[in-house]
């Protein structure tokens, strides 16, 4: 998953950069509110965290122009600021969930990923498709309960094709998941990584969790079910 940072304050953004990338996301940075309202709208994010003590442009201001946009990923704002006026404010803004400053990493972890799965319309950390099961709080993965070790960019690609199941995923959305946007991108990594899925999910080419749609990406075809 891709996620956006914007926060002005140097020490906290790189922290929360430190953290989020050892939890698996890939993160963009910003340090004001004019370069996050362009990261917002131009980079293809799955989720934001926003402060609302910005310079160049409010977070708040950030919030309301990318809504306006037309961008609906899930926002989390970062807030010192303890008045339930600001609170009401930012939500109404078009935030989707607060936490104040300052903060347990743990906490704004728990936030992103209730974000992330009530995007894809999941109501529980255990994402369940078919026979396949992932659980995001512990990012493990299983087949009909035998546990399957995934490589990090391999539980990127089936979290993200899990949370959008029944969804077809181009191979350039997959990527830009992956990396970073200032990383040297390979095309034909995506491909690899999907193969290398598909045979430790299902060794015996029974189950085909993944499809391939020439031209256009992949689609998990199990279907959902309740974990």
């Amino acid at each position: 998953m891709r996620v956006l940072v914007v926060e002005d304050e140097a020490s906290l953004r790189e922290a929360l950069k430190t953290e989020l990338t050892a939890a698996g996301y890939s993160v963009d940075l910003a340090a004001d509110g004019e370069e996050g309202l362009y990261a917002a709208l131009e980079y293809p994010i799955d989720v934001a965290i926003v402060d609302l003590g910005l310079p160049k442009l409010s977070g708040l201001e950030v919030i309301r122009r990318l809504r306006a946009r037309g961008k609906t990923y899930g926002v989390l704002i970062l807030t010192a600021r303890d008045r339930w006026q600001d609170k009401v404010e930012g939500l109404s803004a078009g935030a989707d969930d607060y936490v104040a400053k300052p903060f347990h990493f743990a906490e704004v972890q728990a936030r992103l990923s209730a974000l992330l799965r009530r995007s894809g319309g999941w109501a529980s950390a255990r994402l369940a498709c078919g026979p396949v099961e992932l659980d995001t709080r512990a990012q493990t993965v299983s087949v009909n309960g035998a546990p399957v070790e995934l490589t990090s960019f391999e539980y990127r690609i089936l979290e993200h094709l899990m949370l959008r199941a029944g969804e077809v995923i181009s191979k350039t959305d997959l990527t830009e998941r992956l990396y970073e946007q200032d990383f040297d991108r390979d095309s034909n990594v995506v491909e690899v990584l999907v193969g290398r899925l598909r045979r430790k999910l299902d060794p015996d080419d029974s189950l085909k969790p993944i499809e391939t749609l020439r031209g256009r990406g992949y689609r998990l075809s199990l279907p959902r079910r309740p974990a």
